[in-house]
């Protein structure tokens, strides 16, 4: 039931997420069957090819995360983090409140031991192909230099299990490449990712280097990435209007990657645009998916021992 064009939107996706799936893997709807059951008539969809949770409550975009959370036990959010909780899902993806959706996360799977904070992470295009990860995007808009140390791990473990790219190069976003730049956090966080061996650090990078070959995963605090999310979703939108069509802005199309994982979390969480189209909510189902079969959850699990 989250997002602007829920539930029609999130339906729509289910449906054609389902032609993708394999055999044994199967979805479950959470939400207003009485909403639901229309749609699946309306496309001449089977219903018997999804599992129904009955909820009635809806948590809006706009409410408190933690009160909605409390207030709202019988919302799809909750009731969502609940099946999560007691293994009846192996993941849950939402377009809704994603406030909500970081809160549900941490207080139902709970945080990996040893990580100090979850974050949110998204895919980069590069301009010569390939993708890249910048993170975190949004849940933590103040950090301290341990914690980036850590958003460098999470990042490297997901580029490497989900992207494919092997011994991934770690960046720090910075304002120069120059060891000693920045602001008292970066500076403080340089050294320490300098002397780690936990992942393949290759010193600082700027903004303009976002999406060339410098770095595969972009480290920085969630205030600075939520900032650079929203300006690169901005291209696509600005070359629409401008009536450009571009193969490399093209690819700038948030629906093509599904949502942003909450990576540090118990199990496998994505969160969906707000504005959610069937093929965003369809990536974000693939992208789910792969958090599981990867075995991504675990992998992080076993690097923080």
């Amino acid at each position: 039931m989250g997002g602007d064009y829920a539930p029609k939107a999130i339906v729509l996706g289910a449906i054609a997420a389902h032609q993708s799936l394999n055999a044994g893997e199967h979805l479950v709807l959470i939400g207003d069957t009485e909403q639901i059951k229309p749609i699946l008539a309306e496309e001449g969809f089977n219903p018997d090819h999804f599992e129904y949770v009955h909820t009635d409550e809806v948590i809006g975009m706009g409410e408190h995360p933690t009160k909605a959370i409390v207030q709202k036990p019988n919302s799809s959010i909750a009731v969502g983090f609940n099946l999560l909780k007691e293994g009846k899902l192996d993941s849950f993806a939402s377009a809704g409140n994603s406030g909500a959706m970081l809160v549900g996360a941490v207080f139902s799977v709970k945080t990996i031991p040893g990580i100090i904070r979850p974050c949110l992470c998204t895919i980069l295009p590069k301009i010569k192909g390939g993708t890249g990860l910048l993170l975190d995007v949004g849940a933590n808009a103040d950090c301290k230099p341990d914690i980036l140390l850590q958003f460098g791990v999470l990042g490297s473990l997901y580029a490497e299990n989900l992207l494919q790219i092997n011994d991934p190069k770690v960046a720090l976003m910075n304002i120069g490449e120059e060891d000693e730049k920045g602001n008292m956090l970066s500076m403080a966080t340089f050294p320490l990712m300098k002397e780690t061996n936990l992942f393949n650090f290759v010193g600082n990078v700027e903004g303009r280097d976002l999406f060339n070959e410098k770095a595969d995963v972009i480290v920085c605090d969630g205030f600075t990435g939520n900032v650079m999310l929203k300006l690169a979703e901005s291209f696509y939108v600005l070359t629409i209007k401008k009536g450009l069509k571009d193969e490399f802005f093209d690819r700038f199309n948030y629906e093509q990657y599904g949502g942003s994982p909450v990576l540090g979390v118990n199990a496998p969480v994505v969160i969906g645009h707000g504005i959610s189209s069937p093929l965003a909510v369809k990536n974000m189902v693939l992208q789910s998916r792969e958090m599981i079969t990867t075995g991504l959850v675990e992998k992080i699990r076993m690097a923080f021992k």
